[in-house]
């Protein structure tokens, strides 16, 4: 694919590019279809993950139905926590080691999702805590051999969990999140019912729709594929490998939509067109950046939710201070993309094209400011908050967050220009406030 100028090879680039992703069916309905499904991957014990939220709705009654339906003996597990931690992960492993199942299945949003992913490594493969975890955190030692099969079943429409070999979580005791990333966490399987969306406050959806849009942003303007380092074997090509064709069709048609239906889908429940395409452009987005990797939004979002002081948003547990994670991704990425824009502009505008924004006599050494600019006018329409200072952090954290940041090298690794700690906190001092 040197044939593109993005995808130029270089002087010891890879010249290669994987594509791994999750079986999917997506359809209104398929929730349904858990038991046959399962009983297709030969599961007989099976854990269903939740948290005590979505077990309110009737999404996890459908499943746990449908597999017993199916013969399946099911254990019910809904004490995953909403922005899960490194404890919670610990707890609900302890309960996947005793429950000795042969198959795993979640339903809830990414938190949920990414803990059964972190249960079912660690009862499948017992270590220290941090064996698994991201470096320079942890050891970031390789997933030794397949997990038990895990059917994910998404009720919120833009974490992209149920394609994506990453779980997610706050590691408390240096305030920060980090997680695991091997292609061997993705879960099996993805059911993708879009009707689990229709009840979600427009919050969440906003907060969620904005993850969709950053995953596709993200992956589109990262480093180009060939501009790693050919790894020494090619079992070793990181599942974060870079901006690749593959990933690019994905970014795309997420990106399109995303522009097309997030405020229709936010302002109005019933806007179920709206909230059916966010649903899939979550998906689409999800195996996009499932093979080519985020950047400096997500390195800066990890920081801005692990230090978060006493900010909660509407439509979320009062427990708690939380920045949702979509949120923590989308008050930086204005700040982020004017910084970027000038090492890919094409790839920059085409972005904002394809979000609706008016591109028409904009040159390239317009771009960070037009896309920019459009992110700042969808922030605004949605009810998000104006910048890392609307959720409550200053000047007097900048260092913080910068140092916070710097320590998710697989992420900012990833980021089409190089980043330092200097240069992160330019970026959170210009991420405080946009309007």
């Amino acid at each position: 694919m040197g044939c593109c100028h993005y995808y130029a090879f270089t002087d010891g680039g890879d010249v290669a590019f994987n594509v791994d992703m999750s079986a999917m069916t997506f359809g209104s309905g398929c929730l349904a279809e858990a038991g046959d499904q399962a009983r297709a991957l030969g599961m007989k014990r099976v854990a269903l993950f939740t948290d005590k939220g979505v077990a309110r709705f009737p999404h996890v009654e459908t499943v746990a139905k449908s597999l017993r339906a199916a013969g399946c003996d099911v254990a019910v597990y809904d004490e995953v926590k909403v922005e899960p931690t490194d404890g919670s992960f610990q707890a609900a492993t302890g309960f996947a080691a005793e429950g000795k199942f042969d198959g795993y299945v979640s339903v809830g949003g990414g938190s949920v999702i990414d803990t059964c992913k972190a249960a079912n490594l660690y009862a499948t493969y017992p270590a220290d805590f941090l064996a698994y975890v991201n470096a320079p955190l942890g050891e970031a030692r390789p997933v030794p051999g397949p997990l038990k099969p895990h059917i994910a079943c998404p009720t919120t429409c833009g974490t992209g969990a149920e394609c994506t070999g990453i779980a997610v979580f706050d590691y408390l005791a240096l305030k920060v999140k980090t997680g695991i990333a091997h292609r061997r966490i993705r879960p099996t399987l993805a059911l993708i019912d879009p009707t689990t969306s229709y009840t979600l406050p427009k919050n969440v959806v906003a907060a969620s729709g904005f993850d969709v849009l950053s995953h596709a942003l993200e992956s589109y303007t990262a480093i180009p594929y060939t501009m790693r380092a050919r790894p020494e074997r090619p079992s070793l090509r990181p599942m974060s490998q870079g901006a690749n064709p593959w990933s690019d069709i994905g970014c795309r048609k997420a990106l399109e939509l995303t522009g097309q239906y997030i405020q229709r889908a936010v302002s109005d429940a019933g806007d179920h067109e709206a909230r059916d395409n966010m649903m899939y452009a979550a998906a689409l987005a999800g195996i996009a950046f499932g093979n080519a990797g985020v950047h400096v939004p997500h390195g800066m979002s990890y920081a801005v939710a692990g230090l978060v002081k006493s900010f909660n948003p509407e439509g979320y547990p009062k427990a708690e201070p939380l920045v949702p994670h979509g949120m923590s991704v989308i008050v930086n990425s204005p700040a982020v993309f004017r910084h970027l824009a000038d090492a890919c502009p094409e790839r920059h505008l085409e972005g904002a094209r394809w979000l609706g924004a008016d591109v028409r006599g904009a040159v390239e050494a317009d771009a960070g400011e037009v896309l920019a600019t459009h992110l700042i006018k969808l922030m605004q329409v949605t009810g998000m908050p104006n910048g890392v200072g609307g959720v409550g952090y200053g000047s007097s954290d900048l260092d913080a967050l910068a140092e916070g940041t710097f320590a998710q090298q697989r992420l900012i690794r990833n980021s089409p220009k190089a980043m330092t700690v200097e240069s992160l906190k330019q970026l959170f001092a210009g991420a405080m406030a946009y309007w």
